[in-house]
């Protein structure tokens, strides 16, 4: 008797100190836009978890305490420590408060309980985490596909959504890119023509952008306006041009530079007039080969010298820079990289950072492995061919080097694979490196076009659907210890406990577009698009990757080794290294974890949530397509083994298994056609010229290639051997 009413005594006080600890008082040391922004979070956090929020001290019996921020913890970096009926949150400056603000959120929308709260400390592992925006007016490409987005985009509420996700993922920057932004921002005072809007629409558009870049200081983002060039508005080139010979009124961007004295003025007094009418946008962005054909490198340079750098010099703050690293080494606006070319860019960021209105250090960017990040970590290539080491040694002061990790891979698919991003990571720890730039160029994240109609979904934008890829990039950028139980915890907290697998099978099955990227090498944006198995074909034009295609092509990744080179050395009694990737051991490879992440999803029922349902799917579609890819590789081999030696049983093998390839394609089909509309594609909708095709009508899924998979097995079927007629 005596111990129950001990036990009675002991529950009656445990449920006594949680229901005064639900009454908490979230206070600040100091108020800002960002601490007025975190305490928004905590707020909503905590009443989602059924606390009460006090106004005042006196009836509260747990405290949150915003310190003053402490230089000493550094830049980004805080700390969270209990004591009692206390947790305190202090940052090494505004962005840190707000980091370790939302990492205490994060903790309660997971379930933890305030008095369960552990201390934390984290720091960033880099400087910069950005996300790479391509805006849907004024395009680098024009299509369709991208023009859709265009009323999503000009919403406030999309870009506080965004933003949202920025910040929660640890992203500090945000990259704003089209060809001419200006007459979208301002009525260039000396060019007034430029602006082919009226007072009210211009005011429309400013609201826009003033919101946006306020929004993005309250959550501690930066924000960069990367204007492409050489460009002008089509009213100014009709107002002001004189000269008509390269006025360039479609946009086009491999044209010739006017590098007029008119048009250096109009540029220079635009960037001034931006930077001084918007006092929230960050800085400013230059990029060197669209727009400037016909010129050298040392001109490419001068011109941005006389027209960003000093528009930058004339307004009435400092500014943070990006510099694009060139591309092209030639007056073509395409070309190839070179030594030369990187002395002469090195010696522009060093005087650049070295300018006093410029709040270093200068963001000098590269594109990894061009177009097509996801692939391998190793570095291969940037936009041009080969990077050489001039940038890096000595080991600049002046100036960090941020790479482009650009995502033309997948846009429906659901990603996510951890360890890939880790080793990204890990593989550029260098000194001179300042950080990531995320994001696409042939793809807007904005209006969902993916999903097909049935019934609610829990995401109203693009990028939620993909919200793991942004979540995986952002925190590990940020810090690549950041445990894999983080992630899967948000599986959970989305779709229950049934889901607490779904990272491992992510990982597993989504490492197919980064086998098939590293396995098949590429150059620009439309050389590739894994998520398809789409690429380039002989005449230029994007369709799906052929046997042939997949036995000729060279590799990206050097431990890597082609269908080809493969069946040439083996039949010649050669032998690999034990480190080298060959099909078969690829082929194995994508069927053991694709299997495996199969297995992992097929006891998961979603039948009572079609946003989970949707998750599901998309390990099942990565799966389907890595065993396709296995098949046909495997396929490749025999076809390319009996055209060589003759082996009627190594013909029969490739018809084998590209029927076995064509049957997971089947199921990818089978999959997806219930759940995805077929989607527009800037790869099928523009044209090879740079202007929009006829026909935006052209669409994509995986049906509609279908007959081309088919064809695999007849060239199997028809194939012969060398020297046979």
């Amino acid at each position: 008797m005596k111990k129950t009413g001990l036990y009675l005594l002991v529950l009656l006080l445990s449920v006594y100190a949680d229901a005064v600890a639900q009454r908490v008082l979230v206070q600040s040391a100091t108020r800002s836009p960002q601490t007025d922004y975190a305490i928004q979070q905590l707020t909503q956090a905590l009443t989602a978890q059924h606390y009460t929020v006090l106004a005042n001290q006196r009836t509260a019996s747990y405290t949150i305490q915003l310190a003053p921020t402490d230089p000493r913890l550094g830049a980004e970096a805080y700390t969270i420590k209990p004591l009692g009926q206390q947790l305190t949150v202090t940052g090494g400056d505004v962005r840190g408060l707000l980091y370790g603000c939302l990492s205490l959120a994060e903790a309660l929308q997971n379930g933890v309980k305030l008095q369960q709260i552990s201390a934390q400390r984290e720091r960033p592992h880099l400087a910069l985490r950005a996300i790479k925006f391509d805006l849907p007016w004024d395009t680098y490409r024009h299509s369709y596909a991208l023009d859709l987005h265009y009323n999503t985009c000009r919403d406030t509420l999309y870009w506080q959504s965004f933003l949202d996700m920025m910040v929660a993922n640890r992203f500090n920057a945000l990259s704003l890119w089209n060809l001419h932004p200006y007459t979208f921002m301002i009525r260039p005072t000396n060019f007034p023509a430029a602006t082919p809007f009226t007072n009210q629409q211009l005011a429309e558009w400013q609201a826009l952008f003033r919101s946006i870049f306020r929004m993005a200081r309250e959550r501690a983002i930066d924000t960069y306006l990367i204007p492409f060039n050489i460009f002008t508005s089509p009213e100014f080139s009709k107002a002001y041009n004189v000269n008509p010979a390269v006025n360039n009124l479609e946009h086009r961007h491999f044209v010739d530079g006017d590098t007029s004295a008119l048009v250096k003025r109009y540029t220079r007094e635009c960037v001034t007039q931006v930077l001084n009418e918007y006092p929230d946008l960050t800085g400013f962005g230059l990029t060197l080969g669209e727009g400037m054909g016909g010129m050298t490198p040392q001109q490419r340079e001068d011109w941005m010298t006389a027209t960003i750098i000093e528009g930058m010099r004339l307004a009435n703050r400092k500014t943070k820079l990006i510099h694009r690293i060139p591309f092209s080494s030639t007056t073509g606006s395409l070309g190839v990289t070179s030594v030369d070319t990187e002395k002469l860019t090195r010696k522009s960021l060093e005087r650049e950072g070295a300018l006093d209105f410029i709040d270093g250090p200068v963001w000098a960017d590269l594109k990894y492995n061009w177009s097509h990040a996801h692939s391998t970590p190793t570095l291969v290539k940037v936009h041009g061919g080969k990077l050489y080491d001039t940038y890096f040694k000595p080991t600049p002061s002046a100036y960090k080097i941020t790479w482009t990790a650009r995502n033309e891979d997948f846009f429906c698919l659901r990603w996510g694979v951890p360890s890939f991003v880790r080793a990204h990571i890990a593989a550029n720890n260098q000194a001179y490196v300042g950080g990531y730039f995320l994001g696409s160029e042939t793809y807007i994240p904005a209006k969902d076009y993916f999903t097909k109609p049935g019934g609610p979904v829990s995401w109203s934008y693009a990028f939620d659907r993909q919200w793991l890829f942004y979540k995986l990039w952002g925190r590990l950028l940020y810090n690549p210890a950041t445990p894999d139980a983080v992630f899967k915890a948000e599986f959970v907290r989305r779709y229950g406990s049934s889901a607490s697998q779904l990272l491992n099978a992510y990982a597993l099955a989504s490492a197919t577009p980064l086998r098939l990227a590293s396995a098949f090498d590429f150059t620009w944006d439309f050389s590739l698009y894994s998520e398809g198995m789409m690429a380039h074909d002989a005449n230029k034009n994007v369709s799906y990757i052929s046997v042939e295609q997949q036995i000729t092509q060279p590799t990206l990744d050097p431990t890597y080794v082609s269908v080809s080179d493969y069946v040439k050395t083996k039949t010649a009694g050669g032998s690999f290294n034990p480190a080298s990737m060959t099909p078969p051991a690829l082929a194995a490879l994508l069927e053991k974890d694709c299997q495996q992440a199969l297995k992992l999803v097929q006891p998961i029922n979603t039948s009572t949530n079609r946003s989970f349902l949707y998750e599901v799917a998309d390990v099942k579609t990565w799966a389907n397509l890595g065993l396709h890819l296995a098949a046909k590789l495997r396929g490749a081999v025999a076809l390319q083994t009996y055209r060589t030696t003759g082996q009627a049983t190594m013909k029969q093998e490739a018809v084998q298994q590209l029927k076995i390839a064509l049957r997971y394609w089947d199921e990818v089909v089978a999959i997806t056609r219930p759940l995805y509309n077929d989607m527009p594609l800037v790869h099928l909708s523009e044209q090879k010229n740079g202007t929009p095709a006829q026909n935006d009508a052209l669409r994509f899924h995986w049906e509609k290639l279908r007959p081309l998979v088919v064809q695999d097995v007849t060239r199997a079927e028809q194939a012969q051997a060398r020297g046979v007629n």
